[in-house]
């Protein structure tokens, strides 16, 4: 296949990929960009296409790992490493620094409701929110550390049922 033929049979299956890129992306301007990588890619690599084969599956499989790749290029860049002992740098609040007046009466409702409930329930919760492992609040209170699962489970279904204007 000469180098004209195989650029007007790769032009000829734009809609095609776009469709496809579409189904991929689900936004057009993403599914744009995807169609033109796809379009470099099989040029740069058009002598690896085997003459009298099925093209459109050739490029459309070049388009799903383009895809693929840029995928997960994405969540790799999007993903902190934390080599630091107890992952002491992800266990640090993102916090802004401003408050809100609506965010502060909001905790300010939910430290009444934890407040409002027994020990029993309340602190290992609060321990929990502190950043505890189920473990450490285990020890801490001489507890099993079934019990202080479902005590941390059972005070967020009760808090559930107190805060229902917070769904």
């Amino acid at each position: 296949m000469t180098a004209i033929d195989f650029n007007n049979n790769l032009v000829s299956l734009e809609d095609n990929m776009m469709k496809f890129a579409l189904s991929l992306t689900t936004d057009y301007t993403r599914a744009q960009d995807l169609v033109q990588d796809t379009y470099i890619k099989a040029i740069t690599y058009k002598e690896k296409f085997v003459d009298y084969t099925n093209l459109k599956a050739w490029v459309f499989t070049i388009m799903k790992n383009t895809f693929i790749n840029n995928y997960r290029r994405s969540v790799k860049q999007n993903t902190i490493i934390d080599g630091s002992k107890d992952l002491y740098y992800l266990n640090l609040p993102q916090d802004s620094g401003f408050i809100s007046p609506e965010s502060n009466y909001s905790a300010n409702e939910i430290e009444k409701a934890i407040d409002s409930l027994e020990d029993g329930f309340k602190i290992p919760f609060r321990m929990h929110l502190q950043g505890f492992k189920y473990k450490e609040v285990a020890d801490k209170l001489d507890l099993k550390i079934g019990t202080v699962k479902s005590r941390i489970f059972f005070t967020r279904k009760k808090l559930m049922e107190i805060l229902t204007d917070y769904r």
